[in-house]
């Protein structure tokens, strides 16, 4: 997964969703410390303000294209990305190998009854998965302890679902302290694993609709989909430039 394409500033990794399983399963078992983002355009147009944020972004090992907006802007770029890569999905293939593989898999973040009820649905959907432990994401940002807490846990995964810039700069920040494991901002993910929020029907994820789906359901999300023209009119502006 070597080739990577430029949007915006932010190189995406030029791969399909199952290469990454293929690569990610090959690190894990390795023992390779691996840092994962998956990025919208929300994401890409807050690293354009915020250039700690960006430094984050780009100290990842691997930014997959989360969001129709991201393909829709490397196609105007003519540099296409194979395929969306959304969080959730690969969220959950990387259960499938824990579950496999037996292994110790950490939760961080949403509202605590949300979180209860997301472990539970793991453990009864991946029963070979080690619940490494929990915690819901009400925590300063810099709080020694919950760092320590994970780290004393020995997980070979960490999903942390405290929502983009937080999630990502925890990682960033506490990154050091672990010695192997896959580490993957996964926003919402939580609140969907639980079942507290639907997915979109598959047809239309299919249809790289997902987005409209969860404005329909969630019509305050309004504000949030606004991105989406903004980013597209400044990939627009760099391909004249």
């Amino acid at each position: 997964m070597s080739k990577k394409v430029d949007v915006l500033g932010i190189e995406f990794d030029h791969t399909t969703k199952l290469e990454t399983i293929n690569t990610l399963k090959k690190r894990i078992m390795e023992n390779k410390k691996t840092f994962i983002v998956t990025a919208n355009p929300e994401i890409v147009m807050h690293a354009g303000r915020d250039p700690q944020y960006k430094k984050i972004l780009q100290s990842a090992d691997y930014i997959m294209p989360d969001g129709i907006g991201i393909i829709m802007g490397a196609n105007l770029l003519k540099n296409p990305l194979p395929e969306r890569i959304p969080g959730f999905d690969l969220m959950k293939d990387l259960l499938i190998i824990a579950n496999k593989e037996r292994l110790r898999v950490f939760f961080l973040g949403a509202r605590e009854e949300v979180l209860n009820k997301a472990i539970d649905n793991v453990k009864r959907e991946y029963p070979g998965i080690q619940i490494a432990g929990c915690h819901h994401g009400f925590f300063k940002e810099n709080d020694p302890q919950i760092a320590a807490m994970v780290k004393k846990s020995n997980p070979d995964m960490v999903f942390v679902a405290l929502g983009f810039p937080r999630q990502e700069r925890w990682i960033s920040n506490n990154f050091h302290l672990f010695e192997k494991g896959i580490f993957m901002g996964v926003g919402g993910s939580i609140d969907v694993l639980s079942g507290t929020v639907k997915r979109a029907p598959e047809l239309w994820r299919k249809l790289n609709i997902e987005w409209l789906y969860r404005l329909i359901k969630q019509p305050q999300r309004w504000k949030r989909m606004t991105f989406l023209p903004l980013f597209i009119l400044k990939v627009l502006r760099t391909k004249k430039n």
